[in-house]
């Protein structure tokens, strides 16, 4: 009987890597059946944000550094392999997924594996869907705007109202302010979903958290300005490299989805 499996490996920063270019598939809560692509070393995170809670880990000393990642070629290779495995056996599949050891967008060739996966996704799997999961850092880069519009699930993160809470929680953001994401977020013109993670906790001698009313209040008008397909809800599910974070329940994260949904906007909570 022929089995799939997520390989991941424990790093010492507190986090855990894919060790595959193409990975899984796995049962997402999320996407369903979805197929990982890791554009990035399998080996270290890359990452142009550090974000307090990744599964991933802290970023590397050495920062980011784009010579290791795998080629357009060989991304094409393995998952034109991978899918046309999991045809023969009759494999069921509903999302190919950039997903993986950092930002996915920060491959130098991404626009153009972008393409290839959608030329893939339509010979093997033309139902499935096609998804990233990007911290929406780099949206200033037209290129790169320009591929995500290409995909049919675009999940962006925005998991603060100001600015404070931003650089905090997505270390690594500071050069970059909340309203100039939501801006970039806007012009999808509600082609996008937001994915949002709420947490409480410290770092050092600063205090982390985004349920206060103050950053929920700020969070829904951008929210409002964005008007995403839907918003997705949800708190820490996995080790993260700082060890002083708390989950947040189900009951706060319903209180928060109420808000959304009462500004007109469609919800999903997960915990």
């Amino acid at each position: 009987m022929l089995t799939f499996a997520i390989l991941l490996i424990l790093i010492p920063m507190g986090g855990f890597l894919f060790n595959e270019i193409i990975f899984g598939p796995v049962k997402s809560r999320r996407l369903g059946v979805s197929l990982g692509i890791n554009l990035l070393p399998t080996h270290q995170k890359v990452c142009n944000y550090n974000c307090i809670y990744c599964e991933c880990g802290w970023n590397t000393k050495e920062g980011i550094n784009t010579t290791s990642l795998p080629g357009r070629i060989e991304v094409k290779k393995l998952l034109s392999e991978k899918l046309d495995l999991m045809k023969r056996f009759d494999k069921p599949l509903d999302s190919i997924t950039f997903a993986g050891n950092g930002e996915p967008s920060l491959h130098p060739e991404f626009a153009e594996i972008v393409e290839d996966v959608i030329e893939l996704r339509n010979i093997y799997y033309p139902s499935a869907k096609t998804t990233i999961l990007s911290n929406a850092g780099l949206l200033n880069n037209v290129v790169i705007f320009e591929a995500l519009q290409k995909l049919d699930n675009t999940i962006l993160k925005l998991d603060a109202g100001t600015d404070s809470m931003y650089h905090l929680i997505n270390r690594g953001s500071e050069n970059i302010s909340i309203q100039q994401i939501v801006e970039n977020l806007k012009k999808f013109k509600g082609n996008l979903v937001v994915q949002s993670l709420f947490l409480k906790g410290h770092y050092k001698d600063e205090i982390i958290d985004n349920t206060t009313d103050e950053e929920i209040n700020a969070w829904l008008k951008h929210i409002a300005e964005i008007k995403p397909e839907y918003v997705m809800i949800y708190p820490i599910d996995r080790a993260t490299p700082e060890d002083n974070l708390v989950k947040i329940g189900r009951k706060k994260l319903e209180e928060i989805a109420a808000k959304v949904n009462a500004i007109g906007i469609a919800t999903k909570v997960y915990d």
